[in-house]
């Protein structure tokens, strides 16, 4: 469970659960480093801007280039965000003085240092590429952060309180403290009270099911990466997808990743291994359009056989936008897994009118939830609001 009495993320609460979810592989050198020092924070977060805003490269003189010639453009380009820490200088002010030779000199020189730096460090290689040990970087960052989200949102202390009761009714038995009310048989409840001839129901007369276990939940978290999620909102997509990960692989629940945009850009099978996922995550760029129908018949390729609760949550920002009829085709598709025994719940984010519409009749077809956001920073509460929906069901 996620709770950080002083409301800041302590290095030894970030190592020890790192250890525990199993990020040993990635490095703990690497991860004290993180949590230790601003410098090497800074640089995981250039790198997962940069990522993010959907570019792994960084050559110097093209980016003062870019910066000089058309400021407004490139800012818009790599985010403030990215333009902050490449700089070493505050976006606007960068904004307010680029035109200014002698700041253009300081400017140039200061991308230079920084990118520098990143190659002397191994986290860019001799073509300016990020390297794998820059990619570890920036995703032993998003996981620092979300960690922090969630101690400064109170949602860690909801993690670890559900006991895993997934399955279907069997037996029944004699209504015990801490039974959920759900459960209780109500047919054998009354033939109970009846024999015992009770004119009213009482609580001794109640009988609850058994619940036989089908191993757990397996959920699979189905990312869209077409390019309006570009920038802040897959940032925040992407640290609400490791919150999933964090609370449901404590619980001994499995989650598994499918990025998809035009194509599928990435999957994982549902799995209880933290490392996996949040590299996976931390990898994911935004480009070109929404094809929806792809996620959900891949989901039915990675769920397992095995009889357990599966459940499919997709987040987007749009319609889909392949297919000669891709709303008919996408209900088609819903339809099909949910005769699988998957459920599909959907995420959208500030859709419009049509694409709510879609997103509920989604969430009916596949008998999930729908949730509209509208602040981005909450997302990670709505992703596990739905998940926790499973838990419950």
């Amino acid at each position: 469970m996620v709770v950080f009495s002083d409301q800041s993320t302590a290095t030894d609460d970030i190592l020890e659960l790192s250890g525990k979810l199993g990020l040993t592989e990635i490095g703990q050198g690497l991860m004290r480093t993180v949590v230790d020092s601003s410098e090497k924070t800074n640089q995981g977060k250039l790198i997962k801007e940069a990522i993010n805003q959907g570019f792994g490269s960084f050559v110097p003189d093209s980016i003062y280039q870019q910066f000089v010639q058309h400021y407004s453009y490139a800012e818009q380009l790599y985010g403030k965000t990215f333009v902050n820490l490449v700089s070493g200088y505050d976006a606007d002010y960068v904004g307010k003085n680029v035109k200014v030779p002698e700041f253009q000199r300081e400017l140039k020189k200061k991308i230079a240092e920084n990118i520098e730096k990143l190659k002397e460090d191994g986290l860019i290689d001799q073509s300016h590429t990020i390297t794998e040990k820059g990619m570890q970087l920036a995703a032993l960052v998003l996981y620092v952060e979300e960690l922090q989200e969630i101690a400064s949102k109170n949602i860690g202390e909801r993690i670890g309180k559900h006991k895993a009761r997934y399955g279907s009714k069997g037996e029944t038995h004699v209504f015990r403290k801490g039974d959920r009310y759900r459960d209780i048989a109500l047919k054998s409840s009354i033939r109970r009270a009846v024999r015992r001839g009770h004119g009213k129901l009482s609580t001794a007369d109640l009988e609850t099911f058994e619940r036989i276990e089908h191993g757990g939940i397996s959920v699979i978290y189905g990312l869209d990466a077409s390019g309006s999620m570009k920038g802040k909102k897959l940032d925040v997509a992407k640290k609400a997808g490791i919150a999933l990960a964090f609370a449901a692989i404590e619980r001994k629940d499995k989650v598994g990743l499918i990025v998809f945009s035009k194509d599928i850009k990435e999957t994982v099978a549902p799995t209880s291994d933290f490392g996996v996922l949040l590299q996976a995550i931390a990898r994911v760029r935004a480009a070109r359009e929404t094809d929806i129908v792809l996620a959900v018949e891949k989901s039915v390729e990675l769920f397992s056989s095995e009889k357990m609760t599966k459940h499919l949550l997709l987040l987007s920002d749009a319609l889909p936008t392949v297919g000669k009829v891709p709303e008919e085709e996408t209900l088609a598709s819903i339809a099909a897994v949910r005769s699988r025994g998957i459920t599909v719940s959907v995420v959208g984010i500030n859709l419009d009118e049509k694409g709510e519409k879609l997103a509920q009749r989604i969430a009916e077809v596949g008998e999930g939830r729908f949730y509209l956001v509208r602040n981005i920073e909450e997302l990670d509460k709505i992703v596990l609001e739905d998940y926790y929906q499973v838990v419950d069901s």
